[in-house]
């Protein structure tokens, strides 16, 4: 049952949203636009912004259903935290996709909302704020991400979370190298 559920928020985190979204809106395949992700960022910028939106706060609820789906089965911690993992791993590399999909930034912040929310709240705050002012999508998660650990501990967060609040921005960021780099890779 529990690698069922791990399984199925992979599954969860590789629905790829934006490029429905593109399909069905813009009539653009939104990998061969823009940055090439799938993401929310990449259709914001492609197919405006309320579709853009639209697809940020559907990956994140793919993020929290998983999640949400974790703890409803009343699995261990453990598994609960792999099933977030999973949907960021589905995102990032959709199997309906060949493995080519987005950063996973919003997918991340679905799962952290869910699992350590009275942070993510707090930092969200000066996040949307930076959003706003400099429309800066990286310094904006960075602003979110980069604290999460020390509000978490502050907080007096378990130790798990506090390291789960680590390691998957640490994805997400893994991920943005990655695409980077064989952007740069392509060019040359």
């Amino acid at each position: 049952m529990p690698w069922l559920i791990v399984i199925s928020g992979y599954l969860l985190g590789s629905i790829p949203t934006g490029y429905i979204a593109g399909r069905f809106f813009g009539k653009v395949d939104i990998r061969r636009v823009g940055d090439g992700n799938m993401g929310a960022q990449n259709a914001f910028r492609q197919l405006g912004a309320k579709i853009g939106v639209a697809v940020g706060i559907i990956d994140a609820g793919k993020g929290a259903l998983a999640i949400l789906i974790a703890q409803a089965a009343n699995l261990p911690q453990i598994t609960v935290l792999l099933a977030g993992v999973a949907a960021v791993i589905g995102h990032n590399w959709p199997v309906f996709l060949r493995f080519r999909g987005g950063r996973g930034e919003a997918t991340t912040i679905g799962v952290l909302l869910t699992t350590v929310t009275q942070p993510m709240l707090i930092l969200a705050i000066p996040a949307i704020a930076t959003l706003v002012i400099w429309r800066n999508v990286t310094l904006a998660s960075a602003v979110l991400f980069v604290p999460l650990p020390l509000v978490c501990w502050w907080l007096g967060m378990p130790g798990a979370l506090i390291a789960y609040g680590v390691a998957l921005p640490c994805l997400v960021g893994f991920t943005h190298f990655l695409r980077t780099r064989q952007a740069v890779t392509y060019r040359i």
